[in-house]
């Protein structure tokens, strides 16, 4: 006769463990993103740090010579100048960063929802209370994930470092966790860390709200009903939306993470994230707060569609479970 202890045993681990699953699962999903938009976001960094008015202040001129291009030209640019492989430089602290953000989001937003929040009488999930925990579950994941972010945007402009004449900063992945530790303490690890923040708070409450209240329209007041095109239509918008929102505060980032520093770990460009949004807007218009917007958008676009097929793969994975 089987115990209690017997038949837990017994059970899939997607039952014994829900939240580690499904930690698992979006890591891996998060993974394979990573690995198919990496040149996007690779360029889209490229093209967020061109062009810095700050440099013009340590008689750098490179911001001078560096050329405008947009998303193709630039990716072309890479390509020919550092070679193909280099639209993946950086590849692999990316990888750690969406794993520790997306699973620490995951699992944060699973707690906000079953313990903190709840379901209201009729077992119903109110959008403000989705709003509220994913802006707040983006944070919490994008601080956990801020050291793989800094590591992964320095690294992804090595390339063109090297290209300027300028020393390389790192050797590989792990030399440039030592060494900008050892350089700026715990701390400064966390450089970047408050635009980073306003970011995924930004692009989560973007996301959430126009995604909900345009399937809703699409469904209620189109011929369209609630599939396939329906959700692709909703997640083209919300991503748009998501992309207006979250992209300045992804520039800001951007920069203040690049900056060179000196041996304190301090930033020479710029003193905070409201000191590098005014010098970018005085310098370069206000304009140039949407750099690598295309790429950022196309990119989120690419991500909502392999969340998506993690959710029904999770579906899948349920309605075999209560078979």
């Amino acid at each position: 006769m089987s115990t209690p202890d017997d038949a837990e045993r017994l059970s899939p681990l997607a039952q014994r463990w829900p939240r580690a699953s499904k930690f698992l699962l979006s890591g891996c999903a998060a993974t394979v993103a990573e690995l198919a938009t990496f040149p996007l976001d690779l360029t889209k960094t490229r093209l967020q740090i061109q062009g810095e008015a700050a440099l013009a202040r340590l008689g750098d001129g490179a911001a001078e010579s560096a050329p405008y291009r947009g998303m193709v030209r630039t990716a072309l640019g890479i390509v020919q100048e550092e070679g193909f492989l280099k639209l993946w430089q950086g590849v692999t602290p990316a990888i750690y960063r969406h794993i520790v953000y997306s699973g620490g989001r995951m699992v944060t937003y699973e707690h906000l929802r079953e313990v903190v929040f709840g379901k209201s009488e009729d077992k119903h999930y109110p959008l403000w209370k989705s709003v509220i925990g994913g802006m707040m579950a983006g944070v919490v994941g994008q601080f956990l994930a801020n050291p793989t972010d800094l590591v992964k945007v320095q690294m992804q402009m090595e390339g063109k470092r090297k290209l300027e004449g300028k020393p390389l900063r790192f050797r590989g992945v792990h030399h440039a966790f030592a060494k900008i530790l050892a350089e700026g303490g715990i701390r400064g690890l966390w450089a970047g860390w408050v635009p980073n923040i306003q970011r995924a708070a930004l692009v989560n409450m973007g996301d959430l709200t126009t995604y909900d209240t345009v399937k809703h329209y699409l469904v209620l007041n189109t011929p369209l009903e609630d599939n396939i095109v329906t959700h692709g239509l909703s997640s083209l918008c919300s991503g748009l939306v998501a992309s207006i929102l979250g992209t300045p505060a992804d520039v800001i980032k951007s920069r203040i993470m690049n900056q060179p520093r000196d041996k304190q770990g301090r930033g020479l460009l710029y003193k905070s994230s409201t000191d590098c949004l005014i010098q970018a807007v005085q310098g370069e218009g206000f304009l140039s707060l949407y750099k690598g917007f295309l790429p950022s958008w196309l990119r989120m676009r690419a991500a909502v569609i392999v969340n998506s097929s993690r959710i029904h793969f999770e579906g899948l994975i349920k309605a075999d479970e209560e078979a």
